[in-house]
């Protein structure tokens, strides 16, 4: 059994770190999050501005669409089309979720590009950037639809440690913003970086730190 007796509670406004060893179950714990996966018992439920929506009680298009909306996803691996501009990458997402405008659009994804400094590299495909460039546009395309949340799964997982700063310093400045972020890492020394954090060990949860923030 990949989690047993997973109960947790994430609260708005927090960088929430879910620290664990190589196979402790946080992919896993990330993919019930953020319905990619059906959980076999217990319910995943999400509270955003008032409007509550358990996840297993949608069908797997409509989680998809739902997750597309609210959910900002963020991979190891970057997960970026190579055969699409930064810019086309970032605008991916609206498309797929009904919410591409011309115009908006661009503008939108270039204020992202922007504030990921990398305005300059719109038009480059992903091959022609650095890893460390990769993984902010990556971050960028999780934010297009402007979802209150994100996931994201050993980010800086194949990141130098410099690189690996500037990202931690990209998702920081997001919940000074009012963003919710969830991070699973194996690196203990990124504690002192959550707002708080959770530990798994063998697919349970280890008694929780007293939260902070504000419930939603």
């Amino acid at each position: 059994m990949a989690l047993s007796d997973v109960s947790m509670q994430v609260y708005r406004g927090e960088f929430l770190g879910i620290i664990g060893k190589s196979g402790a179950g946080k992919s896993t714990l990330l993919n019930m999050i953020t319905g990619v996966d059906q959980i076999t018992s217990g319910k995943v439920t999400i509270r955003i501005n008032g409007t509550e929506t358990n996840l297993q009680e949608m069908s797997e298009n409509d989680r998809a669409v739902w997750r597309g909306r609210n959910m900002g996803v963020i991979y190891q691996s970057f997960q970026l089309l190579p055969s699409l501009s930064l810019m086309n990458n970032i605008m991916f997402p609206m498309d797929l979720c009904g919410l591409y405008r011309p115009k908006e659009s661009r503008e939108r994804a270039m204020e992202l590009l922007h504030l990921m400094e990398l305005e300059s590299h719109a038009w480059k495909l992903p091959n022609a950037i650095s890893g460390g460039q990769q993984q902010r546009v990556a971050i960028a395309r999780a934010l297009a639809n402007d979802p209150d949340f994100l996931v994201a799964d050993e980010p800086t997982g194949s990141l130098d440690s410099v690189t690996a700063e500037s990202v931690y310093q990209v998702f920081e400045k997001l919940v000074s913003q009012g963003k919710t972020v969830i991070m699973v890492t194996h690196d203990n020394s990124m504690v002192p970086r959550f707002s708080r954090h959770l530990i798994l060990t063998d697919g349970r949860i280890e008694p929780e730190p007293a939260p902070v923030g504000v419930p939603g």
